[in-house]
């Protein structure tokens, strides 16, 4: 797999909504409300505190931070374009769709 082209991808979905995929939150980010959902979103945009310890592969897959007072995950999970299966390769745009995921920590 090549880790710099997912961390590209992952990046121009996550920062700017291009490329295949879905954004989602979990239902207890959906319950605290639109603003605190919106806020989660764009903190997730903007997030870029990737290190050795949180990116161990070099694929901006996952990020935490706190907002309000909460612990927040985000992810990225690979599906096949029908959202069947796991994709057979990341690092190619065309049979990958990205899910990104942005939940409490609690809901991990």
């Amino acid at each position: 797999m090549n880790a710099a082209k997912i961390a590209e991808l992952n990046d121009q979905f996550r920062r700017h909504g291009v490329g295949n995929g879905r954004a989602m939150v979990t239902r207890s980010v959906h319950d605290l409300g639109p603003v605190f959902e919106l806020t989660a979103l764009l903190r997730v945009q903007r997030f870029n505190a990737f290190t050795a310890d949180n990116d161990p592969h070099g694929e901006h897959d996952f990020g935490s931070f706190e907002l309000d007072g909460r612990k927040l995950f985000w992810k990225f999970d690979y599906y096949d374009l029908a959202l069947e299966h796991g994709s057979e390769d990341p690092s190619d745009a065309l049979q990958t769709c990205r899910v990104l995921t942005i939940m409490l920590a609690e809901d991990y």
